[in-house]
C-alpha cells in the first residue's frame, strides 16, 4: 500500500460496513482496496460487482468519518499477513498486527489469506492416531493426524479448557505448534485465554489470531482465513505439524450471514445466506495435510437451541471426522472433561483402523455406560438393590468407568492445585479392560475419580 499510488475510484455510498465504490475499471473480487482517513488506512475487501463501473466492498475497519467522494486505491492483492517464525508466542489481529503490546512482526514474507488448497499431488491422506493424553478422547473419539474434529458445547462446560489442553498436548507430546483463531471472541475471553495460556506454559509454541466481537463483520468473516494462512506457513515453510483451533465456527457462519444481508442477498434456508455451503467448504477444504506437514483442526461449534439439525451445524458436521460432545449433565455431576461418551464419536472408530484391542474395549465401555443409562430411572425409583446381580455388576463397573474417564488437566493445575495427568492410550485401554474384567471390583469408586492411570491402585 504505497503512498504515491494512483486512485482507482471513489466512494459514492456508505451503508454501515458496506461501501459502494465507483471505478472506471473494476478490481477483481476479494481484492483489498483502501482509502486514507486522517493519516490512517481503511481497508475494504471487494465482495460484489453491481454494475460495469460500481462495486460493493465490506470494510475491515470502522466506516466512521468516511464521506462520498473519498479516493480509493488498489493494494494489488488480496489481504495478506506478515509471516515469520517469530509469530509464535504472539497475539495478532486479522492484519498480523500485534495486540499484545509487543513489537511489529519484522519480516519480508507475506501470505495471502485467499488462495487455493494445496495441489492434489502434494496432499497426503489422513494419518495415524494423534494421542492427546486425554483418556476419554483417545479411547472413544480419537483424533487423527491431519483430521478435523468438532467440539460441540454451550457456555460453561469446559470447552476452552479442553481446547487449551489439546494445545498443551500438541506442544509437549508431539512438539508441534498451535494456531488459535478467535472468531468473534469477547475481549474479556480473549484476554483470559491469553493469560491462561501463558500461565500454562503453552504460548511459546502457539499463535493467537483474534477477530473480536465488536469489530466489523468483514473481520469476523475473514479472521479464520488469516489464521489458516499462518497454519499453512508453519506447515509448508517450517515443516511443522500444526494444530489449528477455531473458536467458534458458528460465529464464522453468522458473520457470513451478516455480510450476505448487507450485500442485499435474499436469505435461504432458516435465514442463512444462500452461499452457506460454499463458504464453509472454502474454509474446510483448505485444512489439509501435505508432504511438508499436517494440519489437524479442532473446531468449537455452537449448536443453536441444542438443535443438531440446524443447517449451519449440519453443513459444518459434513466436513468433520470426529465429534466431541460436551454435556451439561456431565458437568453437573462434576465429571470433567464433560465429554458425553455415548454421543461423541469418530468416523474412523472401527476395528480395522483402531486395532482389535482398542475397538473391543471402546465398544465394551460404551455398552456398560449405555446399560447404566437405561437403568438410571429404575435405580432412582426402586434402588440398585432391586436390579439383577448381573445388572448390579454392570452398574458398579460403569460408575467406575465414568469416574476413571475424568482427569486433572495440566492447564488448570494452577487453579485446582491438582497436578495434570497425561495418560498413554495403551495404559487407558489396559485400565478400562481391567475394570471391565472385574480386576478392580473391590476398589471403591471414589479412587477412580480425577486421576491418571491405575498403576498401583489397590483396594
Amino acid at each position: 500500500m504505497t503512498a504515491d499510488a494512483a486512485p482507482i475510484g471513489e466512494i459514492v455510498e456508505v451503508h454501515g460496513p458496506v461501501a459502494v465504490i465507483r471505478c472506471p475499471q473494476l478490481p477483481p473480487l476479494r481484492r483489498a482496496v483502501y482509502t486514507r482517513l486522517d493519516g490512517d488506512t481503511c481497508i475494504f475487501e471487494v465482495h460484489r460487482h453491481i454494475s460495469p463501473n460500481e462495486l460493493q466492498a465490506v470494510t475491515l475497519h470502522s466506516t466512521q468519518g468516511l464521506w462520498r467522494g473519498m479516493q480509493v486505491y488498489d493494494s494489488g492483492s488480496p489481504l495478506h499477513v506478515p509471516v515469520a517464525e517469530s509469530c509464535l508466542g504472539r497475539l495478532l489481529n486479522i492484519f498480523g498486527e500485534p495486540l499484545d503490546g509487543g513489537p511489529v512482526i519484522e519480516t519480508d514474507q507475506y501470505r495471502n489469506i485467499h488462495h487455493s488448497p494445496a495441489p492434489l499431488n502434494e496432499l497426503t491422506a489422513q494419518g495415524d492416531l494423534l494421542p492427546t493424553g486425554i483418556k476419554v478422547v483417545d479411547l472413544l473419539c480419537p483424533f487423527f493426524r491431519g483430521g478435523k474434529a468438532g467440539l460441540f458445547g454451550g457456555a460453561g462446560v469446559g470447552k476452552t479448557v479442553l481446547i487449551m489442553e489439546f494445545m498443551h498436548a500438541i506442544a509437549h507430546l508431539h512438539q508441534g505448534v498451535s494456531v488459535f483463531s478467535g472468531i468473534g471472541e469477547r475481549i474479556r475471553e480473549a484476554h483470559e485465554l491469553w493469560r491462561d495460556m501463558q500461565d500454562a506454559g503453552v504460548m511459546d509454541r502457539a499463535l493467537l489470531v483474534f477477530g473480536q466481537m465488536d469489530e466489523s463483520p468483514g473481520v469476523r468473516f475473514r479472521v479464520s482465513l488469516s489464521a489458516l494462512a499462518y497454519a499453512e506457513y508453519f506447515r509448508d515453510s517450517l515443516r511443522r505439524d500444526v494444530l489449528l483451533v477455531m473458536d467458534n465456527v458458528f460465529r464464522f457462519v453468522q458473520a457470513g450471514a451478516e455480510v450476505s444481508s448487507l450485500l442485499g442477498r435474499m436469505p435461504a434456508t432458516v435465514g442463512y445466506q444462500p452461499t452457506l455451503g460454499s463458504e464453509v467448504a472454502e474454509l474446510e477444504d483448505r485444512i489439509t495435510s501435505s508432504l511438508h506437514g499436517a494440519i489437524t483442526s479442532v473446531q468449537a461449534v455452537y449448536v443453536p437451541a441444542d438443535d443438531m439439525t440446524d443447517p449451519a451445524v449440519t453443513t459444518i458436521l459434513s466436513h468433520l471426522d470426529t465429534s466431541v460432545i460436551l454435556s451439561r449433565t456431565q458437568a453437573a455431576k462434576g465429571l470433567y472433561p464433560a465429554v458425553d461418551p455415548l454421543l461423541s464419536g469418530s468416523k474412523a472408530l472401527d476395528r480395522h483402523t483402531l486395532g482389535a484391542a482398542h475397538y473391543t474395549v471402546a465398544e465394551a465401555v460404551r455398552g456398560h455406560l449405555a446399560r447404566y443409562k437405561e437403568l438410571e430411572d429404575i435405580i432412582a425409583m426402586l434402588g440398585v438393590e432391586e436390579l439383577s446381580a448381573e445388572d448390579q455388576l454392570v452398574v458398579a463397573r460403569a460408575r467406575k468407568l465414568q469416574r476413571y474417564l475424568t482427569q486433572p488437566f495440566a492447564v488448570t493445575a494452577a487453579h485446582t492445585g491438582m497436578t495434570g495427568a497425561s495418560v498413554e492410550l495403551k495404559q487407558t485401554i489396559s485400565d478400562c479392560d481391567g475394570i471391565l474384567a472385574g480386576r478392580y471390583d473391590d476398589v471403591s469408586e471414589d479412587q477412580f475419580y480425577m486421576r491418571g492411570g491405575l498403576e498401583g491402585l489397590t483396594s
